[in-house]
């Protein structure tokens, strides 16, 4: 198959892997297709490969850019959902669960075709304006324009257009220097101090927060998550939660499970 070219740093980009090679949308194509398996693909590998090529580039294009990041995204999703526990159905008669789906299928059919009916009907009728319910909250006047005037504020607009360039300057992407190999030692080193500082460390586990937070950018959070979906994968971190929506908890794994595993 050959590569696509039309945009060599986004959708399009080359990924070696060692299963599988070609460009990046075709790899989230077979993966959403159930042609590959997600587990056996290595995110950390293909954001190591691009960051490694901006990195030799003296100019990057912003919509190329954003074209690998909705491509990485939607894999990190697809990862993420497969990496995480899902959580058991309760144990009920099929045929009775299979109505009352369907039962609810139905009333949101319904509600939907009603609400569809209601604006077909205000379209016929040209109502095509919506009034606000709520009436609009009464906002104290704190700031008086009585002296000023409208040449004073045509002078002071043309001020500021003057002291502004007539074109404005390109965007520019400022590369990111941490690499996911990189954060995976930093997620490593503050797990294992945080566990060292008082003999067994804390008693839930470092909070995913925490973590997080020591973030600068959000192209640093993201590369963060990476390491911890990687970290999860290697079987050398094991995520605890309380409750559904809870705080989620990191923990270096036991010795003894991490050795089962890998023996």
């Amino acid at each position: 198959m050959t590569l696509t070219r039309a945009q060599p740093l986004g959708a399009g980009y080359p990924v070696h892997l060692p299963v599988f090679e070609g460009p990046l949308d075709l790899l989230l194509h077979m993966i959403e297709a159930q042609e590959l398996d997600i587990s056996v693909v290595s995110l950390m590998a293909v954001t190591d490969q691009y960051l490694k090529t901006l990195n030799e580039l003296e100019e990057i294009e912003p919509g190329a850019l954003a074209d690998f990041l909705v491509v990485a995204s939607r894999l990190l999703y697809i990862k993420s959902y497969h990496l995480l526990p899902k959580p058991r159905p309760p144990v009920e008669d099929e045929e009775e669960a299979s109505g009352d789906a369907l039962m609810r299928q139905l009333m949101e059919y319904r509600q939907f075709k009603e609400a569809a009916a209601a604006l077909r009907a205000r379209e016929e009728a040209g109502l095509r304006v919506y009034v606000r319910v709520a009436p609009l909250p009464e906002v104290e006047r704190r700031l008086d324009l009585s002296n000023v005037s409208l040449e004073a504020l045509r002078r002071a607009l043309q001020r500021v257009l003057q002291r502004m360039p007539a074109e404005p300057p390109l965007p520019s992407v400022k590369t990111y220097p941490i690499t996911v190999a990189e954060q995976l030692e930093n997620v490593r080193a503050y797990l294992r101090n945080a566990f060292a500082s008082n003999g067994h460390g804390p008693l839930c586990g470092v909070p995913f927060e925490a973590l997080l937070s020591r973030s600068v950018t959000r192209l640093e959070v993201i590369v963060t998550f990476l390491a911890v979906l990687e970290l999860v994968k290697l079987q050398e971190v094991e995520v605890m939660q309380d409750a559904t929506f809870g705080e989620i908890y990191l923990a270096p794994a036991s010795p003894a499970s991490t050795g089962a595993d890998r023996s």
